[in-house]
């Protein structure tokens, strides 16, 4: 028998537990299901297509697997990027990668910009939508980097950064939605899920 998701039900095809925690505070009723889809990064120069097509692959990748068992649902994929002087800073590899790449945010403005699509695992329709946020950094002293680096471990983060956990002294300024920072802008995702 075919399963048919209740209305406002999404799956999440992230394992992200801020992206999950962004969800619950907008009342969504959502189950997570990973999305198994490796990420390609072949290219440093950012384009907003690039981001795109990495939000719309995760979801598709989970959308394709509910489709098969004729279980139909939204699925929502989501990727951030972070972008200093049009150029991608993705997840640091080691240690000395994070301290680099926050070496190079520091007293700098940059911008995160979010993916988020949503694909009907039914008939693999889909909407995709940005949002992009701007962050400008303190002037970071190296024993400030060290620390951070030592106590978040920020491995698994664009930028080498979680903004909710960045200590007093980092931020000097956000315009536009923290959310967005965060992994997933509840605006996008409101206007994606009507």
């Amino acid at each position: 028998m075919k399963k048919q998701c209740t209305a406002g039900k999404i799956i999440l095809g992230s394992k992200s537990p801020r992206r999950a925690d962004i969800l619950k505070k907008l009342n969504i009723d959502y189950q997570i299901i990973p999305s198994d889809y490796v990420e390609k990064h072949d290219t440093t120069v950012f384009t907003y297509d690039f981001v795109e097509n990495l939000a719309y692959n995760k979801a598709l990748a989970v959308a394709k697997e509910l489709n098969k068992k004729g279980e139909f649902y939204k699925v929502l994929g989501a990727d951030t990027i972070v972008v200093l002087d049009n150029k991608i800073l993705g997840k640091p590899k080691d240690y000395d990668n994070a301290f680099n790449m926050l070496k190079s945010l520091s007293g700098q403005t940059h911008f995160v910009v979010t993916a988020v699509a949503v694909i009907d695992s039914k008939d693999l329709s889909f909407k995709i939508k940005s949002d992009t946020t701007k962050v400008t950094f303190e002037k970071l002293t190296d024993e400030q980097i060290e620390y951070y680096l030592k106590n978040f471990k920020p491995y698994d983060k664009a930028g080498a950064y979680g903004i909710q956990e960045l200590p007093d002294g980092f931020v000097e300024k956000v315009e536009g939605s923290i959310d967005n920072v965060i992994g997933l802008p509840s605006k996008v995702v409101l206007d994606l899920i009507k």
